[in-house]
């Protein structure tokens, strides 16, 4: 119990930060939060939303989150383009919505609790990736990056569904990380990594880079045993099929032609949001790249609202330096890595699956991203946060390999890396909320 208090106190000031974000954030002053809202709103009326022509208006909203959200503005019209969307973190929080009379502050404070989830699995996955006790400040530092990440925090308490993907990506990396090397085919856990992609599919498609990373595991346990790998698949994918199934199979009966997840139907209704090819006419490539990598670094840190508040430069500079450092100590790790290639390490797991995981995670997610901004203009970096465990991991590993020098002198001062990450980070997102978000978005 001693070896995990210091994430219980993790964990309740990830709670602390959360409400506070949760109470003191303006309405409607989260990304997308109105259209989210009123998904619930729809279905706690009786009626599972269908997007359709009216549901997207630019104009319109443009002139409502300019004015802060003025209530002379009804956030119940042309805030509906969400209504394409699976409904799974809806439906969790219709129940809540009927109970409080439509409130939003309960609806954000479940997001808050479904964030807790995310943040005790990133310290749960640093211990299927580190085993052994020595390495449990490894574990703190990894869900101390997850949990204060002040644009994180941010998403995570607001009525979003980023909040259950984020937890159900999670459950399934730690389900796949602590499957042993040996695990039959036939092993029940191959039936709940079916259920929790599963249960992805009906909340939000980012969970659908999953399927090839538990298609990469299911090859690298039973490559050449075909059998088993065909067995193992069956169990993954009955669930997950049948599942997803339900959602698939209402979208072909309620829109037209083939669109099983209705991103035909979504693109079709968001006329006038900012296209790349435009930018490319008005900017150029170098002109495009440039807002791209700015606005992806400030915008996973923290850039507020409907990213009309920014922090200042003075604060990017040093989380820019803090970036370095990791990449630095990243490289130093790898190194390392090739110097001791063939050591076997007392209580070593299966290193290579863990780096298969992680890495594929973090690579489709990329992926995603940039095959997103190739069509829209949306340079949030917040898009990348279902590889948030993965640089969770990567951020652990650069700053504790990097003090290994230190640390080989005083071993007992490992605990203060993620204490003063900790400490460091959620200072930040309460700098944030109560000087940048609080003021200029009210």
């Amino acid at each position: 119990m001693r070896t995990h208090l210091p994430f219980w106190l993790l964990l309740l000031l990830y709670l602390l930060v959360g409400s506070l974000f949760a109470i003191y954030t303006p309405p409607w002053q989260a990304p997308d939060e109105p259209a989210h809202y009123n998904y619930i709103r729809q279905l706690a009326g009786g009626s599972l939303p269908v997007i359709a022509p009216g549901d997207y208006d630019q104009e319109y909203q443009g002139t409502v989150i300019s004015s802060r959200f003025d209530p002379q503005y009804s956030v119940y019209i042309a805030f509906s383009y969400e209504d394409w969307q699976p409904p799974l973190y809806y439906l969790l929080q219709t129940p809540v919505y009927l109970l409080f009379a439509g409130a939003l502050l309960p609806l954000r404070l479940v997001s808050v609790l479904l964030g807790a989830g995310v943040v005790a699995l990133a310290y749960a996955v640093g211990q299927q990736v580190w085993p052994g006790r020595e390495r449990r400040w490894w574990w703190l530092t990894a869900a101390a990056f997850v949990a204060f990440l002040p644009q994180h925090v941010a998403i995570l308490s607001s009525v979003n569904n980023d909040a259950l993907a984020e937890l159900l990506i999670a459950a399934l990396l730690w389900l796949l990380l602590r499957m042993p090397a040996d695990a039959p085919a036939g092993a029940r856990s191959w039936l709940g990594v079916g259920v929790l992609l599963g249960l992805g599919f009906l909340t939000k498609a980012t969970v659908y880079i999953m399927v090839p990373v538990v298609g990469l595991v299911l090859l690298r346990l039973y490559w050449r045993q075909w059998r088993a790998l065909w067995q193992a698949a069956v169990r993954v994918g009955i669930p997950a099929g049948l599942l997803g199934a339900l959602w698939w199979g209402r979208n072909l009966l309620v829109y037209a032609g083939l669109d099983p997840l209705a991103t035909a139907a979504h693109d079709a209704v968001v006329v006038g949001q900012p296209r790349t090819n435009e930018w490319l006419a008005i900017y150029g490539p170098a002109g495009v790249l440039l807002r791209f990598v700015r606005t992806t670094f400030q915008s996973f840190w923290g850039q507020f609202g409907w990213m009309a508040a920014p922090m200042p430069n003075w604060v990017y500079g040093p989380l820019l330096l803090l970036t370095l450092v990791v990449g630095l100590g990243l490289a130093l790790a790898v190194v390392d890595r090739r110097r001791t290639a063939g050591e076997v390490r007392p209580g070593q797991r299966d290193g290579r699956r863990a780096l298969l995981v992680l890495g594929s995670t973090f690579l489709f997610s990329v992926l995603v991203y940039l095959g997103y901004n190739v069509t829209f203009v949306q340079h949030q970096g917040r898009y990348l946060f279902s590889a948030l465990l993965p640089l969770g991991m990567g951020v652990a590993l650069g700053l504790h390999t990097l003090a290994r020098p230190v640390l080989v002198r005083w071993r007992l001062g490992e605990g203060w890396i993620p204490a003063g990450l900790a400490l460091a980070l959620s200072a930040l997102a309460l700098v944030a909320l109560f000087k940048f978000i609080v003021p200029y978005l009210a």
